[in-house]
């Protein structure tokens, strides 16, 4: 059966930075950060970063007075005291770096750096996104160093947004998983089921429900095994594992998926081997519930 003890790695969710976020209204503190010597940057431009891979993958951070103008976030605090900003703007051009969103990034790069760019990404979108008061229409302005927009016209205040996902390992009373294919995926793409969190469902309502509209199984022992942001553009995706008991038959929604199919081990193996499958990448949940399952590294794993 599927183990549910939490994944130990998941490759957005490393972050290593305090948030420090009890001084995010603090004017005084963040204006002597950004004044301190040893402050870093991070640039994002439609949520790519400057980076560099000598001697090993690393973010390209670059000192305040090197930032180009705009609004910025105070995205935390190391153990040494430095203290990092984001910001959202034109990345400027160093000799001997690229540029790099998260898909390619996000698992190579270290702890601290995967943490800041997930971070400083997600905010960049937000930004993007949402300048505008929903309440009236106004354009809002920017407070608590990034984290809070507010509206001048009605005083509203308005949070990042976060979009809550259930991502599930399926299994059967003979340990086969289920695996199955979106209607945009190339052929051979298959992963496991996924889907929003509706209002007022709490997270096991949200996997019964996303298994049993999309493929018609019923579910039991729905067990949370850990999370991890996925700012592309702005979810939270949230792994479980649950069971299904007898011989339902699927019934794939038409509308969400296209096929799907139960697989033992030796079944995935053979159908990687043979290409007629690809599995998720390891920088996804999805990824590393089936490499826990499958009991190692999957037979052609997609690099990060």
């Amino acid at each position: 059966m599927a183990d549910t003890a939490p994944l130990e790695w998941l490759a957005l969710a490393r972050g290593t930075l305090d948030r420090v976020a009890l001084n995010r209204r603090d004017d005084a503190w963040l204006d002597a950060a950004w004044a301190a010597p040893d402050t870093r940057v991070v640039v994002v431009d439609d949520g790519r970063a400057l980076v560099t891979y000598e001697p090993d993958p690393s973010l390209v951070l670059v000192s305040p007075d090197q930032a180009p103008d705009g609004d910025r976030w105070l995205l935390g605090e190391d153990e040494a005291g430095t203290v990092y900003f984001g910001v959202s703007g034109e990345l400027p051009t160093i000799e001997g770096t690229g540029t790099a969103g998260l898909r390619r990034v996000g698992a190579i790069l270290g702890d601290r750096d995967s943490g800041l760019i997930t971070h400083a990404v997600a905010l960049e979108h937000w930004h993007r996104t949402h300048r505008h008061c929903p309440r009236c229409g106004t354009v809002t302005r920017v407070t608590s160093a990034g984290h809070v927009r507010v509206c001048p016209e009605d005083g509203s205040q308005h949070f990042p947004r976060v979009d809550p996902a259930v991502i599930m390992l399926v299994t059967d009373e003979n340990d086969r998983i289920l695996l199955a294919r979106g209607p945009q995926w190339p052929a051979d793409r298959r992963s496991i089921l996924a889907g929003f969190v509706e209002p007022g469902e709490s997270l096991e309502q949200a996997v019964a429900r996303e298994v049993h509209e999309e493929v018609g199984l019923p579910v039991r022992d729905v067990r949370y095994v850990g999370s991890q942001p996925w700012p592309l553009p702005q979810s939270l995706m949230l792994g479980f594992t649950a069971t299904t008991d007898g011989d339902t038959p699927l019934r794939p929604d038409p509308e969400e998926i296209l096929d799907a199919a139960w697989y033992t081990r030796a079944e995935l193996r053979a159908a990687i081997d043979a290409g007629d499958l690809v599995a998720p990448g390891p920088l996804s949940i999805a990824a590393q519930l089936i490499i826990r399952w499958y009991g190692d590294q999957l037979p052609k794993m997609q690099p990060f």
